[in-house]
C-alpha cells in the first residue's frame, strides 16, 4: 500500500513540473524597465517649460545654421509665416509649408520677405540669408526670455495677438546700448500652436526700432 501511494505521489510531482504555461505567457521586460526607471515623485513638466525648451532649440538651430533641425518645428499643416517687423501682414509676409521650406532652403532662390521700413525697398534674399542675416541678426541665445509677454516695443504696430489669437508666443529681447540711447534694441518672437500634443512653430517675427 505504501509503495502504491509513493508511486502516485511521484507521478503527480512529475506532472506538475511538466505543466505548460498559459498561452501567451512571457516576461514583460518593458514593464519591468518602466517600473525601474519611472519617477512617480518627479513633478510634471509645465507648459512654460515645454515652450521654453522649444524656443531654445530653435535659437540654437538658428545660431548653428542647422536649418534641417529648424524645419522639424514647422507646423505640419499650417506651415510658418515670417514677418520682418512687429506688424504681421498675412497677405504679404512670406509663408512656407514644411515641405516648401525644406525644398527651397538649400537653394539660391530669392524670395521677397517684405519691405525695409523707411525706404520701402523690397528685401529679397535666399532662405539661408534671411534666417542668418535678418532673423538671427544678433545672438539671441544671450537674450532675455519671456512667454506671452512683450518686452520690447517701438513705433511699429504690434498686431501679433490679433493675428494669432489665443496662441502662445515667446520673446527673446536684447536691450539697446547706452551709446545709441537704447534705441538699437532687437527682439525675436516665435509663435507656437499645439498640434496633436506638440507645440509647432507658426510664426517668426522680428521687431526693432523703426524710423
Amino acid at each position: 500500500m505504501k509503495k502504491l501511494l509513493l508511486s502516485i505521489f511521484i507521478v503527480s510531482l512529475v506532472a506538475c513540473k511538466k505543466e505548460p504555461k498559459p498561452n501567451g505567457y512571457k516576461i514583460n521586460s518593458t514593464a519591468q524597465t518602466t517600473v525601474q526607471t519611472s519617477k512617480p515623485n518627479q513633478p510634471a513638466i509645465t507648459r512654460e517649460e515645454i515652450i521654453k525648451e522649444a524656443n531654445d532649440e530653435l535659437m540654437k538651430a538658428l545660431k548653428d545654421k542647422d536649418y534641417k533641425r529648424f524645419a522639424e518645428f514647422i507646423h505640419p499643416e499650417k506651415g510658418v509665416r515670417f514677418s520682418m517687423y512687429a506688424f504681421v501682414d498675412p497677405k504679404n509676409d512670406k509663408q512656407f509649408s514644411k515641405v516648401d521650406f525644406e525644398k527651397y532652403q538649400p537653394t539660391k532662390t530669392l524670395f521677397t520677405w517684405g519691405s525695409y521700413d523707411g525706404s520701402g525697398d523690397p528685401y529679397r534674399a535666399t532662405v539661408n540669408d534671411y534666417l542668418g542675416k535678418w532673423v538671427f541678426s544678433k545672438d539671441f541665445t544671450a537674450s532675455q526670455f519671456s512667454l506671452d509677454k512683450f518686452q520690447g516695443g517701438g513705433n511699429s504696430l504690434n498686431n501679433l495677438e490679433n493675428i494669432y489669437p489665443k496662441l502662445n508666443f515667446t520673446e527673446n529681447y536684447i536691450k539697446g546700448t547706452e551709446k545709441n540711447s537704447e534705441m538699437d534694441w532687437k527682439t525675436l518672437r516665435f509663435v507656437f500652436e499645439d498640434f496633436k500634443g506638440k507645440y509647432y512653430l507658426v510664426g517668426v517675427i522680428n521687431d526693432q526700432w523703426t524710423i
